[in-house]
């Protein structure tokens, strides 16, 4: 196995200028790191992470958190929110990705595991969590979910208010009555959906109707389970609101499967603009949460963390944006 030992005796520099230049150290100059790294190139030198762990006392691990990976994450989310990452972090770290719901025994989350955490956080039940690691001394960024708490580096997006533009290009369109198909209940996100529906038909002073608000969890099944239920109303809405595009794809297959013509018969809207919205048929109206653009940003806050502890935190916000396509009819 080639050491660093190696590669300084080809390069005829100390092991300790070798070890600072594949470390990206700012004390040795461009041109010698850039030499150095040429030559392990060429010698095929894999880095013993083992062994540098314990000299520098890092795990080179960072610890990607959901709320729950069972519940509520949907493989799209989760998809989006690993290419976010993977658009930061380098070949020098290790991903781990859990949900808290599966941390049986904090004492397990130390310094010595992980050398930064993020969570994607979707529910307020995170919060012993989320203060566990802040007094281990984590570096640590919250995603998605906004914090009262100031002192912790947080980047979200305004999902009511996202909702709220895309009730209000509905009503735009003539629509009257609304129906919506909500979140999982306990996450964040549900709540700030729902107020946000709720906030344009108070706006726009349209009737809140109660048969009009059919439960969901975020997953397809639900949004094909809640919109048969909307459809067997003598009165059904002529739009409805889904809070993410995976129940927007189940009630659309609702909605087939009865024969309901979309966007003739009923409008959709969905949330998030995944991969497939699309790529539906009709394709799918919904608010662009750009959740990718979202961790990429967290992650490049952990790393500044990593880099400058003395960082001041901050919450940053993405915007959500409208993303209009088929799914709606002018009535």
């Amino acid at each position: 196995m080639i050491t660093i030992k190696d590669i300084a005796r080809v390069a005829g520099v100390s092991h300790t200028t070798v070890s600072r230049a594949l470390n990206g150290s700012p004390l040795i100059k461009k041109v010698t790191r850039d030499k150095i790294e040429k030559i392990a190139a060429e010698m095929n030198y894999v880095p013993n992470y083992s062994a540098k762990s314990l000299v520098t006392k890092r795990s080179f691990t960072i610890g990607l958190f959901f709320s729950s990976i069972d519940q509520g994450t949907s493989s799209s989310f989760l998809v989006d929110v690993i290419k976010g990452i993977s658009h930061v972090l380098d070949e020098n770290f290790n991903l781990t990705v859990n949900g808290i719901d599966g941390v049986h025994n904090y004492a397990n989350i130390q310094p010595q595991r992980f050398d930064g955490i993020l969570v994607m956080s979707q529910s307020d039940e995170d919060n012993a969590f989320i203060y566990h690691v802040k007094t281990m001394g984590i570096p640590l960024v919250v995603l998605n979910r906004q914090l009262e708490d100031p002192g912790i580096m947080n980047v979200v997006a305004n999902d009511r208010e996202g909702v709220k533009e895309a009730i209000d290009y509905a009503v735009t369109q003539g629509h009257q009555r609304f129906a919506i198909i909500e979140g999982k209940p306990g996450f964040k996100s549900s709540t700030e959906r729902k107020q946000g529906f709720i906030d344009s038909l108070i706006a726009h002073q349209l009737q809140l109707n109660s048969s009009y608000f059919a439960a969901g969890d975020y997953s397809i099944e639900s949004g094909y389970a809640a919109m048969s239920t909307l459809l067997e109303l003598p009165d059904h809405p002529t739009a409805v609101f889904c809070s993410n595009d995976d129940m927007a794809i189940g009630a659309m297959n609702a909605c087939y499967a009865r024969k309901v013509s979309i966007p003739q018969q009923i409008s959709l809207i969905g949330f998030d603009d995944i991969m497939f919205a699309r790529y539906t048929n009709p394709a799918l109206t919904t608010v662009r949460k750009p959740i990718a653009d979202i961790s990429e940003l967290g992650t490049k806050m952990l790393i500044q963390l990593l880099q400058q502890p003395e960082t001041k935190p901050q919450q940053l916000f993405v915007k959500t944006s409208l993303v209009v396509r088929d799914t709606v009819a002018e009535i």
